[in-house]
């Protein structure tokens, strides 16, 4: 029994799964409340599928990159639960899940596309930047996470005899600028909090759990903020 929690992106999501099977999950779509509903969404949805907290076997998170305060707030409760609780926490990053879910759901809309395929997410990161990474069919990287500046020659090495399928909420600032003919842009709302539950089963079978004392969340850069003169 784990409970994965992702507040990366625009839309938080709680999740409950059982031997690797979703039994309940809650989202919220406001981004400035993530940090507001995270706590109660978690005490709702075990009361919801009788859970008690004492079931849990782990927590699982989206350790970023994403929204900084979304981040933080996620990274700071799953710990708090894992240190009350004495059970494992499981950090996947982000964009490797948001891949997982790509090539899960989109297999059909790229299948007109020519082989090999690579799946690239993106995070709008404000201006022409996101968060990105390149990932193979089998979730490799081929292009490490990073925040990137995009231009027309963006992710020129990974497109050597490769064709790209981008999604995320930054892919289309790259669909304004790219001149590549073997990409492929998707709008569709991925299912981060199921496939999130998939890797987070994947990964407590083969005991990869993270440091809870000194794990941080992924920001791949530094926080900004404007002060006023």
């Amino acid at each position: 029994m784990i409970l994965s929690i992702d507040t990366a992106t625009d839309q938080a999501s709680v999740t409950i799964a059982e031997n690797g099977e979703v039994i309940g999950t809650l989202t919220n779509d406001n981004q400035k409340d993530h940090a507001a509903w995270i706590q109660v969404a978690i005490n709702n949805l075990l009361h919801q599928k009788g859970v008690a907290m004492q079931q849990l076997q782990a927590v699982a998170i989206t350790a970023g990159p994403g929204s900084y305060t979304g981040l933080r707030v996620g990274m700071a409760t799953a710990k708090g639960l894992c240190f009350a609780l004495q059970i494992p926490l499981i950090i996947i990053n982000t964009l490797q899940v948001m891949a997982y879910a790509a090539i899960n759901q989109l297999g059909s809309e790229a299948s007109h596309m020519t082989p090999p395929l690579c799946y690239c997410p993106m995070i709008d990161a404000r201006r022409m930047e996101v968060f990105t990474a390149v990932y193979d069919e089998q979730l490799q990287e081929i292009v490490a996470p990073k925040a990137m500046i995009l231009d027309e020659l963006s992710f020129k090495e990974a497109l050597n005899n490769r064709s790209l399928v981008c999604f995320g909420n930054g892919s289309f600032k790259w669909k304004n600028v790219s001149r590549y003919p073997n990409v492929l842009f998707i709008n569709e709302k991925l299912d981060i909090a199921k496939s999130l539950a998939k890797l987070a089963t994947s990964m407590h079978l083969s005991q990869n759990f993270a440091n809870l004392a000194y794990t941080e969340p992924v920001y791949l850069k530094e926080f900004y903020t404007y002060t006023k003169k």
